[in-house]
This record gives structure tokens, sequence and C-alpha cells, in this order.
């Protein structure tokens, strides 16, 4: 069945056409809450922005949801821990709209400081003021930039260009990086008594809220333009307007409130406060960058690829691109060691060895967790609740990377100690393919060296090596009408433990398997499904 992906609110065109041709895209207006309810039942995903609300009902309505996609960079409208616990991918796109962001806080410091938006509004009321309205040059004004993340980043190199003296309060940064920038870390009561111009580029956390209140106000150099594109709350707003009121603060700009949307504030009655209505990323750039990034998330996500703009996902982050083809192995090694198991481990170790531990192989731990699970609970595994589901069983995940080469370029290993003792292992690797088509072969398994494709359903059997066991078994599943694609033996020693390994075209089953295992006098056997979701 065609996944159904939801867009509850306006997207971009370009971004629809990501999703059409894989999906079917239906729409609904997600302010419509009960059509949402209703639509959400049968969505894979759901595209929202600001306006619809993802909460724990709308969640508990939604039992395909597989990804629930923000496009912007805030997720107060999404109950995060709600889709985590179901097992549920959250995305946004948090690179969207930094460029708009931080044309906006400079567009509101240069507003402030020339006093444009009370200048205009006189002008059209047929006044002409021009000495009312006089105002300050930016350059060789002190600039201080509160949060030196990438969009304080980028507000901080444009204001770099008007040939002002930039200090910064962030405790997070180093000071070495922030020289390149040609930034200088100070502590926050310094940058207040130092800048004549602040803003502010902070994410919203409990220990931000507040962060500028009548305390720090109360030390500020006097005359300073204050702005405030980041999110409402960091800058207590009564604070803000008393210290206004006083001539301490010599002008605003206000981008974000503490709860929005908002039409009164004590703010909106000074001449020199530019306020504009949560404008930051609203350029038709942003907003086009926004849906086509979730969308493409949307995308990966149904199709169980990695998604690095997960929010709530352990390991999420940029994965790089030589590390990427190893996701699916590491993932299919974790279910076949499941399989050949038969029975969850104690401990799982996740090896790495080769050149690529020169990148971050970290994601690897998490694909392979994955897979572990896949077979043994009932509910959906995904990046998301893999983590989770081990922690619950008591299974710990380790990563262990080896800069060492072996005979294969990169190998993974999944090695894991099992509750009765026995320690269980499969190893494999990706080459190249025609076409240029990454394949994924299995190299060991429990011990038995042997090289074949890790694709469709496989079975092992081990048993006494012995004549004529490959016919009987290939007897048996013909019988069944089952068509064996590929066959491979592994043994240590002539006559000693052998391992067969068959890649076949359909689902077999229990009885069918217990069967051709019971004909050859196997010690074990087991299946695995590695069909592509």
């Amino acid at each position: 069945m065609t996944p159904v992906v939801l867009i509850a609110e306006e997207l971009a065109p370009a971004a629809i056409d990501v999703l059409a041709h894989d999906f079917d895209v239906r729409h609904v207006d997600g302010t419509d809450r009960p059509a949402l309810l209703a639509a959400l039942a049968s969505a894979d995903a759901v595209i929202v922005r600001s306006a619809t609300q993802i909460d724990a009902e709308a969640v508990a309505a939604a039992t395909r949801l597989k990804v629930v996609a923000r496009a912007g960079v805030g997720l107060d409208n999404v109950d995060v821990p709600a889709a985590t616990a179901r097992g549920i991918m959250v995305v946004n796109a948090p690179t969207s709209n930094i460029v708009s962001a931080a044309e906006q806080a400079v567009a509101l410091l240069l507003a402030v400081a020339r006093h444009t938006a009370s200048a205009s509004s006189a002008l059209k009321a047929g006044e002409w003021k021009r000495s009312r309205y006089t105002g300050v040059e930016v350059q060789g004004k002190t600039v201080g930039v509160v949060g030196l993340g990438r969009i304080g980043v980028l507000f901080a190199q444009r204001m770099a260009a008007f040939g002002t003296r930039l200090i910064a309060y962030d405790p997070y940064i180093q000071p070495a990086r922030a020289a390149q920038l040609g930034v200088r870390l100070v502590g926050l009561d310094e940058l207040l008594r130092d800048s004549d111009f602040i803003s502010i580029h902070l994410p919203k956390t409990p220990e931000t809220v507040g962060l500028i209140g009548e305390k720090e106000l109360s030390i500020v150099k006097p005359g300073v333009r204050i702005v405030n594109a980041a999110r409402g709350g960091l800058v207590d707003e009564e604070a803000l307007a008393h210290a206004l009121a006083e001539g301490r603060v010599g002008g605003a700009g206000i981008d974000v409130y503490a709860k929005e949307p908002c039409t009164a504030s004590p703010l909106f009655a000074f001449d020199n406060v530019v306020a504009t209505p949560h404008l930051g990323a609203s350029t038709a750039e942003a907003q086009d960058k926004a849906g086509l990034a979730v969308a493409r998330s949307v995308k990966l996500a149904l199709q169980g690829e990695f998604v690095p703009d997960a929010v709530n996902v352990q390991a999420g982050g940029v994965v790089a691109e030589d590390v990427r083809p190893l996701l699916p192995l590491a993932e299919k090694l974790g279910k076949v060691f499941t399989a050949v198991a038969g029975q969850v481990a104690a401990s799982v170790t996740v090896e790495v060895r080769g050149e690529i531990v020169e990148n971050d192989v970290s994601v690897l731990r998490l694909a392979a967790t994955k897979g572990l699970f896949t077979s043994v609970v009932e509910e959906q595994v995904s990046y998301v609740n893999a983590p989770h589901l081990a922690a619950d069983r008591g299974v710990e995940v380790e990563l262990s990377a080896i800069a060492e080469t072996s005979e294969q370029p990169n190998l993974v290993t999944v090695r894991g100690a099992l509750p009765d003792g026995r320690t269980v292992s499969v190893s494999g690797t990706v080459v190249g393919g025609p076409g240029g088509r990454d394949v994924v072969k299995l190299t060991e398994v429990d011990g038995f060296d042997l090289e074949l494709g890790a694709e469709g359903i496989l079975l092992f059997f081990r048993y006494a090596d012995r004549p004529g066991v490959v016919g009987t078994v290939g007897s048996i599943l013909g019988e069944a009408g089952v068509n064996i694609a590929a066959m491979q033996v592994a043994r240590r020693e002539a006559g000693g433990e052998a391992l067969m390994t068959l890649t076949v075209d359909s689902a077999v089953g229990v009885e069918l398997l217990d069967s051709a295992a019971a004909s050859i006098g196997a010690t074990a056997a087991s299946a695995v499904d590695l069909r592509d979701e």
C-alpha cells in the first residue's frame, strides 16, 4: 500500500513535488481539529507548520504514523515525548530560516537606530519633522551578540561589514572560534555595560527564559538599543518597558513575544520600539527551504533511511557520505544476529573496522540496534525508539571503532553475549556493484566465513558436514514451491560442523523450516527477511 503523507498547512509546490511521485499526498486543514484527527488515522506522515497542534491526542489517533515534520525551526506545537514513546520520528528544518532570521535582526537594529518605523508613520500622517527623528550611526559602535549559534554568527558577520566592534556572550563556544569570527567573548555583565546595540540569538530553554530582566537592564549602557528576533520571553517585556520609560534603554526592535499571537504589549506604547509579528522566517526563500527540507526528510524516513534532521533520534546530526552506505549494512547485521542467536543478547558490541572510522560512525550503533529488535517486538521499530527498546530489556549496545584494516576496506561486526554464555557474531561489508550500486554482503556468521549478498530472505542451517545434505534441503523447499536464488556452505574442516546459507524468493514458515532442519539433523535453523520494507 502506498504510504500516505498528510499535509496540514500550506507547503511550497516544489516540496509537494518531492513527495507526489512516491506517496499518496493528501491535504487537511490542520486547524479543523475533528478533520485533522480523522485524517491522521490513515496517515504515515504528517507535515505541519505552526498552526497545527500534534499533541498526545493527535499522536494517539495516528496509529500508522511514522514521522511528524514541522516545516520550520520550532517544535512548540508538537508533543515530542508522546511521539518518541510511539517510535514516531519528529523532524524539522533547523537551517531553513537562519539567513532570514539574521537579516531580520539586522533590519530591526537599523530601523531602531534611525527611527525608521515611527518616521514613516508620521510622514504618512502628514507630518514632516526631520529633527524629531535624528538617529545614530552604527559604524564604530559596540554590538553585543548574545548567543553565537548559527544565526548569531550570521548576524555578527553582517554587522562586521558596518565597521562595528563585536563582542559576544556564549558560554558554549571556545574563545579561539569566536576570534576566528572577529568577535571577542565576554561575560554577560560586561556585554550589557559596554554595548551600544544588543542582539539576542539564543534558544528558548528554562535557563534562558528571562535572561534579560530587570537586574540586567539596570546595568546596561545608557541609551542602548536592544533587538530580540530569537524567541519570546528571553527579554522580560515588562522590565524592558520600564527601562524604556526611564530612558535607560534608547530603543528596541522586537519580533517575538512571550505569548503569541501578541496584539497588546506595554512595548507598543513607545515610538522608539519597532515591533513586528514574528517575521524572522517570513520570507519566500525561508518558507521554500523549510518545505523542501522536511519533504526530503519525510521521504527518507518513509523509505527507512536515516534522517539527519530528526530531533528525537540519538546520534542525530550530519552523517558523512562515506558512512551512509553502511547504515543498511549495520541494520541487516542486527537482524541476522537476532535470527542466528535465537534470543535477545545480554550485551552487544558493534565493531567498525577500517578507514571509515576517521568519520563519526556512532550512527551505526543506532542502525544495528534497530535491526536487533525488528523481529523481537510487535511495535514498529525505528531509529527513534530502538535505544529505548534496548534499555527496557537491559541490553547494552556499545560501539568499538578500530582504525586497523582487514581483508575488507570497511568491516562491520555485530557481536553479542547471550544469557546462556554463548557468543554470536555476524560481519559484513559494502562493495561496489554493477552500475555503481552499493551491494551489502555478509562475510561471516558465527565464526563461519562466507560471501553472500545480504538481501532477500535468508535461511541458516547448522549441521554435521556430510554428503547429500544440500540436496535434501533443496528437495524439501522445492516440493513446497520455494525457489532457491543462492546458496553457500561454509565449514571449518571436512566432516566438522557446517553452516548452510540459502537465499530464497518467498517466505518460509516455521513448520517448513523445522521440517527441513529435522531432515538433516540440524542443530540450529533460522530465517531472516532482509527485503526492503
